[in-house]
């Protein structure tokens, strides 16, 4: 099955469909995503919804740093983004992976998310999933991630699936330098692409022409 490619001229253009599709009034779970074009999103996002009360917001992975430090997606999201009256749920990455991990499957219960905003990185990997990684298999709500290949090692990310579950998937691409791995997740499932695993019925993908590469003259 295919999957829904929203195509834009540039990351601003990206970050602002972004925005849009998390506007969706109907949303009430909202999965987070840590990095600069998902920042940018939010920033545009918290004028785009007039009431934020009664709405939930989630984090698809988190550092092991405390909730302040300039490396943790919570602080990122919750100064980029204006929601008076929404309820955060943070990572409590402070805790380490491993109880970190299992106190947001707890808080999490039988939550499912109605939209995951995702990111891709350049080895293939989203939210913390990466390639070759034990948490890639994991069937667990929550996985604490050790060792992971770029800094900080220390992370918890949600499992796949929880994030297959949800009711829209949005995997958020932009710049030259993640080409070649969205090429690869548009290929087709890749157990060596972490994001190419995120259910294809539920996934849409917007990009830039950059990130899109050859795919952008498609």
């Amino acid at each position: 099955m295919s999957v829904e490619l929203l195509r834009h001229s540039d990351a601003e253009g990206c970050a602002r469909r972004a925005a849009a599709l998390m506007a969706d009034p109907e949303i009430v779970h909202l999965g987070l995503a840590g990095g600069s074009t998902p920042r940018r999103a939010y920033e545009m996002l918290g004028a785009l919804r007039s009431d934020w009360s009664g709405v939930h917001l989630w984090f698809g992975d988190e550092r092991c740093v405390a909730a302040d430090d300039e490396d943790a997606n919570y602080a990122m999201a919750s100064r980029a983004l204006e929601a008076p009256g929404a309820t955060w749920h943070r990572i409590r990455g402070e805790l380490g992976p491993d109880e970190a991990a299992a106190a947001y499957a707890e808080e999490l219960g039988g939550v499912t998310l109605d939209l995951v905003l995702l990111g891709l990185g350049e080895d293939g990997h989203t939210a913390s999933l990466f390639p070759g990684d034990p948490a890639v298999d994991s069937d667990a709500v929550a996985v604490g991630v050790h060792g992971a290949p770029k800094p900080p090692p220390e992370r918890v990310t949600l499992g796949l699936d929880l994030l297959n579950a949800s009711g829209r998937i949005v995997l958020l691409v932009a710049g030259a330098g993640k080409a070649a791995a969205l090429g690869r997740v548009l290929a087709g499932p890749d157990a060596d692409v972490p994001a190419s695993l995120l259910e294809r019925s539920r996934l849409t993908v917007i990009a830039d022409v950059a990130a899109l590469g050859e795919a952008a003259e498609a």
